[in-house]
């Protein structure tokens, strides 16, 4: 199932999404700021609010369940439909007023960003575009993935906090569901994964990532000529299927370089290349550093945000 080849690929590149803060406020109201991170979601738990964005010619408007999810931009304006407006700061407690006895008749939106390491830029970022609206009337789980979030966020339960983090995942997961049945997707990971006349040749790359695949032994388990399949895989993913498999392996030696003490040479032989040197280039290649510089960056990096 598409599903679980997505499952996996969230793994690999460490997809979460992480609430930041919120607006609650009744009547009219408008708030504006910069934007940091490179992926970042808004959600409407309840009301409405315009969303305008840089880059984007038009405004939306966020219905209750609505998300809205935001790459690459610089700068946010929200703004209730309701006049005269006053300005509103975004709270990052939401256990606390006003999101403390918010009712439906408030505006209430949430915020935050999705986390995702380097590895993940290539693989979320170029199939996202500048602004990406998720409507609740088209994915049924949306409103209610938003309100069991919210109801633990702006309360102070036992657990509400590991509550949360399992809650963002869910809507990130419903999120993105919900976008690719949505949309026509850009050539990229999420079209790929969501193929298929092409699941059986990505299958056959993920469960063997070291055999040296050629693209006659791929486009035989997809039961198409030679042609056909290079030109429609380049279509979809993007690349070719060699130039995917060579990214599929980088994925997989990012997570191994990260979580594990593999050694390099062990590692480059598991991963089909036929020695040290001819991985360490590959990666370098792909990645931009030597594979233990990697390894020690990404654990430094990892100790000093713990």
């Amino acid at each position: 199932m598409a599903i679980d080849r997505l499952s996996q690929v969230f793994d690999l590149i460490q997809v979460r999404g992480v609430l930041t803060g919120g607006v609650a406020a009744r009547g009219g109201w408008w708030s504006r700021g910069p934007l940091a991170d490179p992926v970042k979601f808004f959600a409407m738990v309840s009301g409405s609010a315009r969303l305008s964005t840089n880059g984007v010619d038009h405004p939306i408007t966020l219905e209750p369940g609505d998300v809205a999810i935001l790459t690459g931009r610089s700068h946010i304006a929200l703004e209730s439909g309701a006049e005269p407006r006053h300005e509103v700061r975004p709270e990052s407690d939401f256990s606390a007023p006003p999101f403390l006895g918010a009712d439906h008749t408030d505006d209430v939106l949430i915020g935050g960003c999705i986390d995702i390491n380097e590895a993940g830029r290539a693989v979320l970022l170029d199939a996202l575009p500048p602004l990406a609206h998720v409507r609740a009337s088209d994915a049924e789980p949306l409103r209610a993935d938003l309100e069991r979030l919210f109801t633990e966020a702006s309360t102070d339960r036992l657990g509400s906090a590991f509550a949360v983090r399992q809650y963002g995942q869910l809507l990130l997961l419903d999120v993105l569901r919900a976008y690719i049945a949505q949309t026509d997707l850009p050539p990229g990971w999420l079209r790929l994964l969501t193929d298929d006349r092409l699941r059986p040749a990505v299958d056959l790359i993920r469960a063997d990532p070291g055999h040296p695949w050629t693209l006659p032994e791929l486009a035989t388990a997809t039961a198409m000529s030679r042609t056909t399949f290079a030109e429609r895989f380049r279509e979809t993913a993007g690349m070719p299927p060699l130039t995917f498999l060579g990214h599929w392996r980088m994925l997989l030696a990012q997570r191994a370089l990260r979580d594990a003490d593999t050694r390099v040479a062990t590692l480059a032989t598991t991963l089909g290349y036929g020695s040290e040197s001819a991985f360490s280039t590959a990666f370098k290649r792909v990645v931009g550093e030597a594979p233990r510089r990697y390894r020690s960056r990404v654990r430094e990096e990892a100790v000093q945000a713990g």
